[in-house]
């Protein structure tokens, strides 16, 4: 039987002429039989809808002769996004349906740009549905009598879910949905849905309900999620543990969503390239690409080389400036906010962005996406490749453009990849003590929490199940009594304990929690502003320090002249000059995945075989044939090595095509292994296909191969902790852990701490807590997040195991490889220094090998050389 809801629903897609889809039936059908779980459907395909309209026809179903005019109803509704810039377009879209259908209902948006007195008209009239983001939840869970607030909620959705899980602010949203679902219990939220009473005011009734299975709160928990490899745990996790599995829903889409993948192959495939080097060289075609579409964006897979290609593009085609513009996170909020105001409005003809486009903003002139460089995983293709005909029924066009030959590879793997359905798993996150240590004092800054309850609750997330009460406990007296080591002062004494209340009565420590909540960590920035007013966004500390008044860069695709900094602000005047300076920021390089590794290394033995059939294989011939005639083609049950001698010294290459921070982590503990064969000094390089080992010796490979511990993983812990600098490491992971934990504080608006103090602070915390208090949790934690996020040790283990079953394969050859060339280049970052530009650098390197392919671009500014180390053993 078709209820009124799903009526009014129904008349709705009728007036709109559009089609409701099979799984947005299902939806419907699930939400309003009561269940809570995971969406999994593309972007662009009607998702939101999905979900927000079987939550009106419910609304509609309880109260049928009101709907139209019952105002005053509290929140019923939050949606919690990962980035503040999804919220206007979702805000937007359900507003309308709202007024479509008479509801007299305010969409309101919750974020930190929310002006302060839109924040202070929501605390004293609540709209019916709020948009928000992990950190303001927190933050409103710090206000005081919060719980008023989510007294008549009915549903919690978080959007992008495969986004946030597997980083601390998916455990922000574990911690914040459990309190969520306790206040749920508490409020009797389900007694009043069913028969309009009064909640019960008697303890035992509701210490019973307390008892009561998450799911029976009437609380509705739903998630919203693109394809990932491990989508059932995703649903786990987002629910916890203390929901019913007869009220869990799986939803999955299943739309024939077309996609069109097509390479741009360059015209001469070089047998030695470089990461970076022919991307522009390929900037005609894609020219061509985006004059042919409505609207093109440009996907880079960082903020540098956006502004390159802005300014590649400006510079080679001028007839673009004024329908051409460039978004990242970088970019001042208002500058953004006008491009994605221009892209709906067809004003734009090409967008040069970053992952800050990434998520679900619909926009739907967009028709053809193009992808600088590999994006390392099939999921971030898909979900790039969606921005384009982001509706229901359009084909995704998205076009692959290779920075260095090998790169086409990676363009055949991931299309195979999404023919076969592959996509990278996002494993949650365990023991984030930070996270909990900051989650404990914002409920202390509230209302404050009672010890036994909370332990309880957080031992209903799958980030916490595991929690020990002697860990939780150790927490406890370290928010109270500064743990075993800082007890003497009095900044680490935040939370005070009243009757068994755990409160803080500081304001001064209340209002700098609140300042700190969240756990994005980044570089100290500097706003880069005009002299005559007016913001185009931020730059890492790090590069501003470099510059000189007169200094000439490039920013928000303009040409600036550094005039002067003061008080966080570096003051710019426009330049005419042609010339200067891209800013860099860290983190951006990106491993390539364990999924797409795989498939990548399924292509290279085809290749091996011969049977490649793929284009961009193919037109890789020329490449293949020198390395095979230099050296050997791998095929899938074989490792090779190679090894030569030149004037720099002794050379070791090997090739477990397993990404850069697996490659790192095996580069030293193989070293390391060597050394303790022979001693000696080895500089090391490394990118996604291999790794480089040099020393000024030789290097006794044949014997270390002939140890059966060589790619073993017996003591694998333990070698990889020697051959590592693993104090070090985790002193830098330690830097965000303090940060999240609330041990420094960074400052007030305007007032930052400088990023030196904050590192000086930590690092000295880091040893306090080594020497004293060595099995501090935050300390163990920092340990376990070098092994895990830095090295990948899963993997490495993982890799380890495949190359042991291979056959070595070890080649000495007269000079590089094509394999080899591209590790080479990356360890000119290892030289002295030099007058003589990178492309010099190469071209002599390429020279001396008597590499004749390598060809040199003209119109790009030389790339920084990649992170390289050198290790001593």
């Amino acid at each position: 039987m078709i209820t009124k809801g799903q009526q009014v629903i129904r008349q709705w897609y009728q007036q709109k002429n559009w089609q409701q889809f099979a799984f947005q039936q299902e939806m419907e059908e699930a939400y309003l039989n009561g269940y809570s779980g995971l969406l999994n459907a593309p972007t662009g395909s009607g998702k939101t809808f999905a979900l927000f309209l079987p939550f009106l026809a419910d609304f509609i179903n309880k109260h049928p002769e009101s709907y139209t005019w019952q105002t005053n109803n509290g929140l019923l509704m939050l949606w919690i996004t990962p980035l503040r810039a999804l919220t206007n377009d979702i805000k937007k879209a359900m507003q309308e349906v709202c007024d479509d259908l008479g509801l007299p209902w305010k969409i309101a948006t919750r974020t930190g740009d929310t002006p302060a007195a839109e924040k202070q008209a929501l605390k004293k009239k609540l709209p019916e549905v709020l948009l928000t983001t992990p950190e303001s939840l927190h933050l409103m869970m710090a206000q005081k009598e919060y719980p008023k607030i989510f007294q008549n909620l009915q549903v919690v959705v978080i959007d992008e879910w495969h986004e946030l899980l597997g980083t601390k602010r998916g455990v922000q949203v574990e911690l914040g949905l459990s309190r969520l679902k306790v206040l749920s219990l508490k409020s009797g939220v389900q007694s009043k849905d069913a028969d309009n009473s009064p909640i019960s005011s008697n303890p035992e009734q509701k210490n019973t309900a307390l008892r009561l299975p998450a799911s029976d709160s009437g609380l509705k928990i739903w998630g919203i999620s693109a394809t990932i490899g491990n989508l059932e745990q995703a649903a786990d996790v987002l629910l916890g543990n203390d929901f019913s599995a007869d009220k869990i829903k799986m939803v999955r889409a299943n739309l024939d969503k077309k996609l069109l993948i097509k390479s741009i192959i360059p015209e001469n495939i070089e047998s030695y390239s470089w990461a970076g080097h022919i991307g522009l060289k390929l900037l005609p075609q894609v020219m061509e690409i985006v004059a042919k579409s409505v609207t093109t964006l440009i996907f880079t897979n960082t903020r540098s080389q956006s502004e390159i290609w802005y300014h590649a593009i400006l510079n080679n085609y001028p007839e673009y400036a004024g329908i051409m513009a460039m978004h990242h996170g970088s970019l001042d909020n208002e500058l953004r906010n006008w491009v994605e105001q221009a892209l709906h409005a067809e004003a734009l003809k090409v967008v040069v962005c970053t992952s800050s486009l990434d998520l679900g903003v619909d926009f739907r002139p967009v028709d053809t996406v193009v992808q600088v460089g590999s994006p390392k995983g099939v999921a971030r293709f898909m979900q790039r490749a969606g921005r384009s005909g982001h509706h229901p029924g359009a084909v995704s066009k998205a076009y692959f453009v290779p920075t260095h030959s090998l790169e086409l590879l990676e363009g055949a793997a991931l299309k195979q990849a999404i023919k076969e359905g592959i996509f990278e798993s996002r494993d949650p996150m365990l023991l984030t003590m930070d996270v909990l240590i900051q989650y404990m004092v914002t409920l202390a800054v509230s209302d404050g929490f009672r010890a036994d309850e909370l332990f309880n609750e957080v031992k209903t997330t799958f980030a916490f199940a595991d929690i020990t009460r002697n860990e939780f406990n150790q927490l406890l007296d370290f928010i109270t009594t500064g743990g075993k080591t800082l007890a003497q002062y009095d900044e680490f004494l935040k939370v005070e304990i009243e009757d068994g209340l755990f409160k803080v009565n500081s304001r001064r420590v209340a209002m700098r929690h609140r300042l700190s909540i969240g756990t994005i960590t980044s570089e100290l920035s500097i706003r880069v502003s005009w002299l005559s007013g007016g913001s185009l966004g931020t730059i890492e500390e790090s590069f501003i320090s470099k510059l000189k008044p007169g200094n000439t860069f490039w920013f928000a695709g303009r040409s600036l002249e550094f005039v002067r900094i003061k008080e966080m602000t570096a003051y710019v005047r426009k330049s005419n000059a042609t010339k200067g300076m891209i800013p860099s920021w860290n983190g951006g390089r990106m491993p390539l995945s364990s999924q797409l590794a795989a498939v990548f290394r399924d292509k290279l033995d085809e290749v091996a075989h011969g049977t490649a059939k793929d284009e961009e294989v193919i037109s890789l011939k020329p490449l293949f044939d020198l390395q095979k005639e230099l050296s050997h083609l791998p095929q899938s049950h074989e490792f090779l090595i190679e090894s030569f001698k030149s004037k720099q010294g002794h050379h070791l290459l090997f090739y477990p095509f397993e990404g850069r921070l697996v490659h790192e982590g095996m580069a030293s503990l193989l070293a390391y292994r060597i050394s303790k064969i022979k001693p000696a000094s080895f500089s090391i390089a490394m990118n996604d296909y291999g790794f480089e080992l040099l020393t000024d010796e030789d290097i006794p490979i044949e014997q270390a191969l002939e140890d059966a511990g060589f790619f073993s993983i017996d003591n694998l812990l333990e070698d990889i902790q020697h051959s590592l600098n693993a104090n070090e490491m985790a002193r830098r992971r330690f830097r965000d852990i303090a940060h999240i934990g609330g041990l420094v504080f960074t400052g007030y608006p305007g007032q930052p701490v400088k990023n030196k103090h904050l590192q000086a602070s930590t690092s000295l915390l880091f040893e306090v807590f080594s020497e004293y208090e060595p099995d501090n949790l935050l300390v163990r934690q920092a340990y376990n997040e070098a092994l895990a996020f830095q090295l990948e040790e899963f993997r490495l283990r993982m890799a380890l195991q495949r190359i042991i079953k291979q056959n070595i394969i070890l080649k000495t050859i007269e000079r590089p490889t094509p394999f080899a060339f591209p590790i080479m280049v990356d360890s000119l970052g290892r030289e002295r220094l030099t007058t003589e530009t990178l492309e010099e650098r190469i071209a002599k390197m390429a020279r001396q090998y008597g590499a004749d392919e390598v060809g040199i671009p003209e119109t790009r500014k030389p790339r920084k050389p990649g992170v390289t180390r050198k290790k001593g053993f």
